[in-house]
Order: C-alpha cells, then sequence, then structure tokens
C-alpha cells in the first residue's frame, strides 16, 4: 500500500467532510444552482483548500496524490464541491511558483480561506482548447497596464472577486507574447454576463466577462512577462490530475447508489442483485472505476517524483472521464425508470460526469496529447 499514515488521515478527514456536509445537501443544491459560500468557509478553515502550498506560506503542503485523494473525497459528496478545490489549487500554484512575496503575502491568506473568491480566467469565444487564439489584449499605459477583451464560460465568474486573465502583451510574438494578470472584479470597466445554466455540476458558477479599459497596476503582472501562457499550462498537469480524480469520484458515488440500490430493489420475488445482467453491470463498474483511480494515483506519483507525467496525467484524465460517463450511466440502468427522475442521486450524477470529458482540455485532445508522446518518447510509459 503506498499511501503513508498522512495520505489516509487527510483522505478520511475529506471522506467525513463530504459525507456530513455535502452530500446531505448536494441535491438542493443541485436544484437551487446555489454557490455555497458556507461550505467553503468551512473547507478552508479545515486546509482543504491550496493543499499543495508550503507551510512556510500558510498552506498544508502536501503533495499532489493527496490533492487527488482529496478530490476524490469531495466529488464523491458534489462535484461542484470538488471543482472549487481544484480551481484554487490552481490558483495558489501559479501564486507559488510565480508570485512575489508581496503578491503572495496579499493573496493567498484569503484565497485559501474562501475570503477571496478567485477566478481562472483563460477561455473565450475562439480560443477553447487553441489557447493561442486569444484576443483579450493588455497593453501599456504609464507604470500600469489598459486591459480590454472578454472570457467565456469561466468558473466563478458570477462571483469572483479576483481574476487571473491570461491577455496578450505582445501580437507579434505568438505563444511568448501572452502574460497573466490579477485582476480586481470590481474595478471600473468590468462587466459579468449573466450566470450560465448548466447541463451538470450546476451549483458550479459560470459566465462571461468583459473587460472595457481596466486600469492595472504595474504589480496586477504574475511573473514575468511574456510568460503567461506557459505558466498556465505548467498547471494542467496537475489540473488534469484533479479533474481525474474528480471523476472518479463521481463514478464512486455512483457505484455506491447502485449497489444499495440493487441490494433493496425486488422484482420477480428477489433482489435484482441476484439477477446476472445487473451483477455484471455492478461488476463493470467496480473495475473501471478502481482502473480509474489507480491512473490518477500513478499520475500523481509521477508529478510528485519529479518524473515526467505529462502522458500519465492525459491518459488519467482520459480514462476517468470516459469511465465517469460510462459507468454513471450504468447506475441510472441499474435504477430503471427511476434513475431517469430528477430527484435520484444517479441523475444528477450522469449530469454531472458530461463536462469530465470536456474541460481541462477535452478527451480528444488527451488522446492527441498521448499519441505525440508515444511517438516522441516510444511505447513504454
Amino acid at each position: 500500500m503506498f499511501l503513508t499514515e498522512t495520505h489516509i488521515q487527510v483522505r478520511d478527514m475529506a471522506r467525513a467532510f463530504a459525507d456530513d456536509r455535502i452530500r446531505p445537501i448536494a441535491g438542493a443544491l443541485d436544484r437551487e444552482e446555489r454557490f455555497p459560500a458556507e461550505l467553503y468557509e468551512e473547507m478552508g478553515a479545515l486546509g482543504l483548500f491550496g493543499i499543495g502550498v508550503p507551510e512556510a506560506m500558510g498552506g498544508p503542503g502536501f503533495d499532489t496524490l493527496t490533492y487527488a485523494l482529496v478530490m476524490e473525497e469531495l466529488s464523491r459528496g458534489y462535484a461542484s464541491v470538488a471543482d472549487q478545490c481544484g480551481l484554487i489549487e490552481l490558483i495558489s500554484t501559479l501564486l507559488v511558483r510565480h508570485g512575489t512575496d508581496a503578491q503572495r503575502a496579499h493573496y493567498l491568506p484569503d484565497v485559501l480561506t474562501a475570503k477571496t473568491k478567485v477566478a481562472y480566467c483563460i477561455t473565450e469565444a475562439e480560443a477553447g482548447t487553441d489557447v493561442s487564439a486569444i484576443r483579450s489584449e493588455a497593453v501599456r499605459d504609464g507604470d500600469g497596464w489598459r486591459l480590454n477583451g472578454g472570457k467565456i464560460w469561466i468558473h466563478n465568474a458570477p462571483v469572483a472577486d479576483v481574476g487571473f486573465v491570461l491577455a496578450r502583451t505582445d501580437k507579434a510574438a505568438g505563444h511568448r507574447g501572452m502574460s497573466i494578470f490579477m485582476v480586481d472584479l470590481h474595478a471600473p470597466g468590468v462587466e459579468r454576463g449573466p450566470k450560465e445554466h448548466k447541463m451538470g455540476q450546476c451549483a458550479s458558477q459560470v459566465g462571461a466577462l468583459s473587460f472595457t479599459d481596466v486600469a492595472l497596476p504595474g504589480d496586477a503582472l504574475l511573473g514575468e512577462l511574456g510568460r503567461g501562457f506557459h505558466m498556465m499550462m505548467s498547471v494542467l498537469d496537475k489540473g488534469r490530475v484533479g479533474i481525474a480524480a474528480l471523476a472518479v469520484g463521481i463514478g464512486q458515488a455512483g457505484l455506491e447508489a447502485a449497489v444499495d440500490y440493487a441490494g433493496q430493489r425486488k422484482q420477480f420475488g428477489k433482489e435484482i442483485a441476484e439477477f446476472q445482467g445487473v451483477q455484471w453491470l455492478l461488476a463493470d463498474m467496480a473495475k473501471d472505476i478502481e482502473a480509474a483511480r489507480l491512473l490518477v494515483h500513478s499520475a500523481a506519483l509521477k508529478i510528485d517524483h519529479g518524473e515526467p507525467a505529462t502522458m500519465a496525467c492525459s491518459m488519467a484524465k482520459c480514462f476517468a472521464g470516459d469511465m465517469a460517463v460510462a459507468r454513471t450511466a450504468d447506475a441510472v440502468q441499474v435504477f430503471g425508470g427511476s434513475g431517469y427522475i430528477r430527484g435520484f442521486e444517479v441523475e444528477r450524477l450522469y449530469r454531472d460526469a458530461k463536462i469530465t470529458q470536456i474541460y481541462e482540455g477535452t478527451n480528444q485532445i488527451q488522446r492527441m496529447i498521448i499519441a505525440r508522446e508515444l511517438m516522441k518518447n516510444g511505447a513504454r510509459t
């Protein structure tokens, strides 16, 4: 068993929090599409945000495997809540790696305790998977900058206080002409679009942001000028591990619901768990969830050991996302007509699973990355 005592303790804490605080209200959060600020404050107090932030910077200082364990358990409670954990992990990782001491001191304490809500602002109408196509632009204005442009489908956009915005600072420099700015989303010139109503993960707020001559101070720049694209890309491996773990949590919740229901529901005078057709559904769910979990753990360990991890992270994200969609569909099948009705957990899980095949790079892109790595490095992983 490669999990240490610390891994198990943190995992069990996240599991208990999911069981006690998240699962009882997950259905209501989904119906109301509500941002559960009270949950996030509790999670911040427990140290469930910024899991990889070093203790010297105010975080718990845990490894990527711990992050994956926490993401799975929170997602098993409700994926929208896990999504917030994943978002803050990426933002805090950017600050730890690229922020100045002053920037870290200013942002990290309130981000990790959920007092400051953040948004990770990359996607635009013409720039989804193709990040190189972004058009948002920041130009010099004295000692500061002026930001213009717009972003869509941004997690936390309706509620965020600060946006970490990728914008062009040199149109002629391609990937090397992008930079990241920390933008006060309450500032003049910032406008928010309406909250989007999504298919799944409905309590995770998503919307558009537009920037019109937004004045930014000089210290709004994060890291080096022109390195924004590379900085954003540098956290993608960790981000994909997080989404893969989230997908595993959705699948695990579906399996637990299906097993419980199969042991209670009776047809033709016996529990449906006695029918081979149902047994095979449950068996396939269990084996694929465990396979996805092991891929996630393997990818996380590669990151923690400083090994090349890009292909492993893409494999974990692609397999786990596809698994979550297929196996929550099986959970619905076990429930029969009941599983198709709003209010049953498996119906929500099926909807929540779909986005795991799309965000942090679609699963088609993950397959391209895997193939590229195979051709570059050979068939042994």
